[in-house]
């Protein structure tokens, strides 16, 4: 066997033993899970966004929110900011990629909504320019980064910032991350009789 498979669960598994032995970021977990509840019970919008497979992961778990996740229920007003292909390719185009998250929000954002971005390296341009604007029109800031949080973590209202160098091994604890925060939001926007 190729021992580099084995290496590569094993990081796996490290990364996230190293977050179920913080007790303050599993604390945060159900944070950003409260925040996007409230954001929800008050008519707001969750948005995501990333680069790469983070563009991958803000997509997949905007779908977790507004599709299904566990069980049947009522959609909740998720979406991916990079969802449009042709509003991408024109403001990349017209204004630089740098501006394609912070354009589209200032359209379909407002006070109250959450944010959720996605970067290893915590220093997405074009997240940080998001931010901004967030910042400026009342949108609450969640933000999934590597472990030091890059440019990010000044702009965050909340950081979740995986304790890893590794970008695979940080988008795997990103995507457990992510659907823990779903699970939860979805049980408590819409309870169970069994819960």
């Amino acid at each position: 066997m190729n021992p580099r498979i084995q290496e590569s669960i094993q990081q796996s598994i490290n990364a996230k033993q190293a977050i179920l032995n913080d007790a303050d970021f599993m604390a945060r977990i159900q944070q950003a899970a409260d925040m996007i509840i409230e954001s929800l019970r008050q008519g707001g919008k969750i948005h995501f966004c990333g680069n790469g497979g983070s563009a991958a992961d803000a997509q997949h778990l905007a779908a977790e929110l507004s599709g299904r996740f566990y069980y049947d229920r009522p959609p909740l007003n998720a979406d991916a900011l990079h969802c449009n292909t042709s509003y991408l390719t024109a403001v990349g185009n017209d204004y630089g990629y740098d501006l394609i998250f912070s354009r589209l929000i200032k359209g379909s954002g407002k006070k109250g909504d959450v944010i959720v971005g996605i970067s290893t390296s915590g220093n997405s341009k074009n997240v940080i320019n998001a931010y901004e604007t967030c910042q400026v029109m009342g949108i609450k800031i969640i933000s999934l980064t590597g472990e030091t949080g890059g440019k990010m973590k000044e702009h965050s209202d909340l950081l979740l910032n995986v304790p890893s160098h590794d970008t695979p091994r940080i988008q795997e604890s990103h995507i457990m991350i992510g659907h823990i925060i779903c699970e939860l939001v979805e049980a408590a926007m819409f309870p169970k009789n069994d819960q």
